[in-house]
């Protein structure tokens, strides 16, 4: 048995707002992120696109700041749209108790979700590799699809292997810690984050293929925080935002890791043709069509 589950309920349960207003906050570098890899150059390109869609689902919604950008870029009248979490669907309740034709349940991306009904979207973006079969969490929820809907997921990518080194070594050191213990560790990553950030400057440098480093000039802090560990830091969020952002990577033990061709290998397995593709330095976004 693995501490994902507590991990979560811990993460959700003492930061009820976490990153809500900047996911929704057009101008925020979390909005532009979820747009950009999903393929939208602006918020009305993600309006058009979601205009059809009629049942959305919402699969692993955390605190329900994406269920609330999804509702707010949907028609209240004609979109339903329904969140699923297997420890924070209450939280997320709590938080959209205004927002119209919205609703959650608590479910289990590997259990049996068949009374949820099919939907013309499914968003399950930055869950899967948090489960115990991303594949088989991916295929069950793709037995949902309507007919032409379609599924968009993210998921961590394999970074450079410094970087992996690090990141399971941390993790390895504070997995068994309660919330408040491992709180504290990643508050000193993100002191570090901070530090370099607020450093400034950017670094050249040449490719080392061996190290997975790329060439490139780089700000600082994003150097070490593509190549050697996660140091987030995010000046538009408050310390513990931050912090809790670094502990939701580090502190969770189902935690894996994805190349393309294999997520490609999920849609073909499912049936699904591929519409839109992004890798960045951290994870995979991949959205297919039934």
């Amino acid at each position: 048995m693995t501490n994902t589950a507590q991990s979560f309920h811990d993460k959700w349960t003492n930061n009820v707002g976490l990153a809500f207003a900047e996911t929704l906050r057009p101008d925020s570098d979390i909005f532009q992120w979820i747009l950009r890899r999903n393929g939208f150059a602006s918020p009305a390109a993600l309006q058009t696109y979601l205009a059809d869609k009629r049942r959305i689902l919402d699969a692993g919604c955390g605190n329900g700041r994406v269920t609330a950008l999804l509702r707010h870029h949907s028609d209240p009248v004609t979109t339903a749209i329904v969140g699923i979490d297997l420890v924070a669907a209450e939280v997320a309740a709590r938080n959209l108790a205004d927002a119209v034709n919205v609703s959650f349940q608590q479910k289990d991306l590997l259990g049996d979700l068949r009374d949820l009904g099919h939907f013309d979207l499914i968003y399950c973006q930055e869950v899967l590799h948090h489960t115990a079969d991303p594949a088989g969490a991916f295929a069950n929820l793709c037995t949902l699809l309507t007919p032409g809907g379609e599924i968009a997921i993210y998921v961590y990518k394999q970074k450079a292997p410094v970087r992996e080194f690090v990141d399971d070594y941390v993790r390895g050191q504070i997995a068994h810690l309660p919330y408040e213990e491992a709180l504290k560790a990643c508050a000193q990553i993100t002191e570090l984050g901070r530090a370099l950030a607020e450093q400034g400057g950017t670094v050249r440098v040449p490719a080392v293929d061996i190290l997975q480093i790329e060439a490139g000039e780089y700000p600082v802090q994003r150097f070490l925080y593509h190549f050697f560990m996660k140091c987030f830091w995010n000046p538009d969020l408050s310390f513990q935002d931050n912090a809790v952002i670094n502990y939701d990577w580090y502190h969770p033990q189902d935690c894996s890791r994805h190349t393309l061709d294999e997520v490609r290998g999920w849609f073909a397995a499912n049936g699904l043709t591929i519409t839109q593709e992004c890798v960045d330095h951290y994870g995979i976004t991949v959205r297919g069509r039934a």
